[in-house]
């Protein structure tokens, strides 16, 4: 029996099937070169907020989930802080390029050193900064004058401390006659309640939720002076990021200040979507509990009258100078820098598209 010869295979492709290979080697280059371009194309952002999560962060995960900051190009990391003060020193040291923290604190270091190293505020969120003196609704403590002769608690270096003295000026207090006392930051209510001050220096929008979480109903139970209400023209927390970003990537800073826009308006629009949002990025975070501080912080510092003119985001010149007269007085600053120096509204969106009406 003889076996019968195949055909040998040709060892080189065809004409045709050659084509055909250029054809798909080219396609493929273009598209791993397409995709290295729109890769090169996104920005990385490290963005630092100014403590750990809370509802007041809602809005940045629900940005981050409605594909806003991908939509700018920009792959943001998020990374919780300590102090909406450290937040401007970690933009400032380089560690991050943006974050959520206190125009206040850039005023100082504003003050103080060369132009171009200190952050800059170009999207305005807590229109009125949050300082408050607390104490109980049953206290003596009627008017803020009736503070004279009063221990105050505090920690020591307390922002709402610090801010004192131009508070007691605008309104007849003699400051000589308030007494301090001072404990870590997280028994400031307990010792209030436990009457071992008569009222304490707080930041509203944490100590109202830390009296939620002991039982205690912050609007029957607790008298709030207000900062903003007695006079003090200060700005809160917004969103700063560094000069080297607006002067190199102005672009990216626009994007980010739109989608961080787009992020509170939907968090104003849907708080349940915001919250479920900050859940996903913190599984163990009290959801109710954060919604109610989400919903406190956006009526009280963020959708002010202000605000509403304006637009979330912008801030009045006038007033910001006033602002930068107050903390240069508190903190017996050298100089005093102009408002352009702190703040820069050339990234806001248009007003119509920052203007939040809460349900």
């Amino acid at each position: 029996m003889s076996l019968t010869r195949l055909p040998a295979l040709p060892l080189q492709p065809t004409p045709s099937r050659r084509a055909t290979l250029r054809r798909f080697a080219a396609a493929t280059a273009l598209a791993l070169l397409g995709a290295t371009a729109a890769q090169a194309q996104t920005t990385p952002i490290k963005f630092v907020l100014d403590w750990k999560l809370q509802g007041v962060h809602s809005w940045y995960y629900l940005a981050q989930e409605r594909g806003y900051f991908a939509q700018e190009k920009i792959d943001l990391q998020i990374d919780t802080g300590d102090g909406s003060a450290n937040t401007v020193t970690k933009v400032m040291a380089g560690s991050y390029q943006a974050g959520f923290g206190d125009i206040n604190a850039i005023i100082q270091n504003a003050a103080t050193r060369p132009a171009g190293t200190v952050p800059v505020m170009v999207y305005m969120i807590y229109n009125r900064a949050p300082f408050a003196i607390m104490t109980k609704a049953g206290s003596p403590i009627k008017t803020i004058k009736d503070l004279e002769g009063r221990t105050i608690g505090s920690p020591a270096g307390g922002a709402a401390m610090k801010m004192f003295p131009a508070l007691a000026e605008l309104n007849g207090i003699d400051a000589r006659k308030v007494k301090w006392s001072h404990m870590a930051p997280n028994l400031q209510e307990q010792m209030l309640l436990n009457d071992q001050v008569e009222a304490s220096a707080v930041f509203s929008v944490t100590s109202y939720m830390n009296l939620v979480g002991q039982r205690v109903d912050p609007d029957k139970d607790i008298r709030w002076f207000h900062y903003a209400d007695h006079g003090i023209a200060l700005y809160g927390n917004g969103v700063l990021v560094s000069p080297a970003l607006i002067k190199d990537k102005p672009q990216v800073v626009a994007g980010l200040v739109r989608a961080i826009n787009k992020g509170l308006r939907d968090a104003v629009a849907d708080p349940d979507a915001a919250i479920a949002a900050l859940g996903k990025a913190e599984p163990l975070v009290n959801k109710a509990l954060e919604k109610q501080r989400l919903l406190y912080a956006l009526r009280q510092v963020v959708l002010t009258p202000e605000a509403q003119r304006s637009g979330v985001g912008d801030v009045q010149d006038e007033r910001l100078q006033r602002a930068i007269g107050q903390v240069a007085q508190a903190f017996d600053l050298s100089r005093q820098p102009a408002p352009g120096e702190v703040f820069d509204r050339r990234f806001l969106p248009p007003l119509a598209e920052r203007q939040f009406k809460l349900k």
